[in-house]
């Protein structure tokens, strides 16, 4: 025997397994994309052939009218202070955002206008829903055990280090099987009960079975990734330019797993065709056209400007003015961002519906902490993944020619769970009346046929950490770090005086309003492992001081 060859071929083993172990250990959080590669590999691009509605429109409709096309347009991350409209903008407004403007011009601002939640896929279950998420056990956004994991355990150079729960890692099923449950109603099914065609377009973030994607929701067609973020484009397309937060473990996560790939009707993931945002509008534009002689829903979702930032070569040289790459790369696709919103807008003016369509425009939650840009929501504190007006204040635009009012401005707070009474109502369906609405239908609100406000209170949760909003009061109550915070914002809108201790009566009456409506809600579905800490004051770039005020956000 061969003792030499042995020694050598045992030797090799070992070197081949260590260096297994090694990469494993820094490699792991890769798993989800290369298991989703194998199963559902991506393929070339192929052109999608949109259903096309009848040749003419019909002669003689109920009422002698069509009832109006509903375009609702959901922007991702987006930050307050992102749009140029009433002076704000990206590096102080040298990112103009006239496309988006435009329809707040033509129709109603809502000034206080407040996201589902302040992440992403419970702010959307709330709005295809008219429900607050938490109302069916939506609490929290659908994440691979893999991700939870890293961002649980990245403790950074943060003075607060996260909670990890390992212990409730049995208890997290498969993230395609995290999704809102099937008796829920959403807009499509109910808008398709009155002769609509339903379209969807962009992020999901809701479910990924068989069951639950959109196209088995109520949508006749649907386009675009199920999954919370996508990229923009290939990393090794020469037209792109991109930044990479070290900094940030969800970064790290994305760009490890992110495909750049789109689904048609669950069918084979495929490459689209252009950068992300341009591919959406493009194929929006084109679904309006194969519609526009029948009524229509279209929910388009962009899933600009969430990370990974990814931004057009052509759009990044507009911005010279710029230095600093990381928010030059970002005000480049706010940038590609209202140009998808003009090109939606010009295909419905094109094709003659734009005084027939109301158009919807807002953000699932406000801008994100972990691309270390400190402007963005201003003059709101707090980011995504907060209740504080940075985390849920979002810009809410509509506009509706010859029925909703032209450059007007409504102050009295709404909700993301608003759109769906309002869609109902443009289209003349019922409500669900077995269960609890949480929206109401906003137009005779904005038209003063009806006194008073649309809501007395809004809530939100998400898992220890609740907030309510009652009239001018706002209470927020956090397990981790053990504190309440409560403001005026008729006298403080930016969240700076913290009344609690001052007002301890007002503190207890509304501590008993927002456990009457806690008790209302669903214990949620799947658990979150993680509760990170977010800096109300600076994003994650910047270091903690002893001094900041924080929450732990529960996923």
């Amino acid at each position: 025997m061969n003792w030499r060859k042995w020694g050598i071929a045992g030797g090799v083993a070992v070197v081949v397994i260590v260096a297994g172990v090694l990469a494993w250990n820094r490699y792991w959080y890769y798993l989800p994309g290369l298991m989703e590669d194998i199963r559902n590999p991506v393929q070339a691009n192929h052109a999608v052939a949109w259903q096309q509605g009848p040749a003419i429109a019909p002669a003689n409709l109920p009422g002698g009218k069509r009832p109006p096309n509903i375009v609702f347009i959901l922007a991702d991350d987006l930050g307050y202070n992102d749009l140029s409209f009433n002076g704000g903008g990206v590096a102080g407004g040298v990112v103009p955002t006239p496309n988006i403007n435009s329809i707040a011009a033509q129709g109603v601002t809502f000034t206080n206008g407040y996201a589902g939640n302040a992440t992403c896929a419970p702010s959307r279950a709330a709005i295809m829903t008219g429900r607050y998420a938490t109302r069916f056990g939506f609490e929290f956004t659908p994440t691979p055990k893999e991700f939870e994991k890293l961002v649980g355990t990245f403790h950074g150079n943060g003075l607060h280090k996260p909670i990890y729960h390992a212990e409730w890692e049995d208890q997290l099923p498969a993230v395609q099987d995290e999704q809102v449950p099937v008796n829920e109603v959403m807009i499509p099914k109910m808008l398709k009960s009155q002769g609509y065609h339903t379209l969807f377009l962009g992020k999901w973030h809701l479910g990924d079975t068989d069951t639950t994607r959109p196209e088995k929701r109520g949508f006749d067609e649907a386009l675009g990734f199920m999954a919370g973020a996508s990229r923009y484009a290939e990393s090794s397309d020469p037209n792109i330019v991109e930044s990479r937060q070290e900094f940030d473990p969800i970064d790290k996560f994305l760009w490890a797993n992110l495909p750049f790939a789109v689904r048609y009707n669950g069918g084979h993931r495929f490459r689209p065709s252009e950068y992300m945002t341009d591919y959406l509008a493009d194929e929006a534009s084109k679904a309006i056209a194969a519609n526009k002689n029948r009524p229509f829903f279209m929910y388009l979702t962009f899933n600009a400007v969430h990370t990974p930032l990814q931004a057009l070569k052509s759009d990044y040289d507009a911005l010279p003015m710029i230095k600093d790459h990381r928010l030059r790369v970002y005000a480049a696709m706010v940038r590609a961002l209202d140009r998808g919103v003009g090109k939606v807008l010009a295909a419905l003016k094109a094709q003659g519906l734009d005084d027939n369509t109301l158009v919807i425009f807002t953000s699932d939650n406000g801008g994100a902490n972990y691309i270390g840009l400190p402007n963005i929501n201003k003059p709101y504190r707090g980011w995504k993944a907060s209740f504080f007006e940075g985390g849920i204040h979002v810009p809410f635009f509509m506009k509706w020619p010859g029925v909703l009012p032209v450059g007007a401005k409504y102050d009295a707070p709404v909700g993301h769970v608003d759109i769906y009474a309002t869609a109902a109502a443009a289209a003349g369906a019922e409500l669900p009346k077995d269960r609890v609405m949480d929206g109401v239908n906003l137009v005779p609100y904005v038209l003063r046929q009806v006194q008073g406000q649309p809501h007395q209170t809004l809530y939100w949760r998400s898992g220890p950490y609740k907030t309510l909003l009652d009239g001018d009061w706002k209470l927020q109550v956090s397990e981790h770090p053990k504190k309440i915070w409560l403001f005026n914002l008729k006298d403080d809108p930016t969240e700076k005086k913290n009344l609690a201790d001052s007002n301890p009566q007002q503190v207890a009456s509304l501590v008993t309003v927002l456990n009457g409506i806690d008790k209302q809600q669903h214990k949620p579905l799947w658990p979150s492992l993680f509760e990170g800490p977010i800096m109300i004051d600076h994003p994650l770039s910047y270091p903690d001081k002893p001094e900041d005020e924080y929450v732990m956000w529960a996923n």
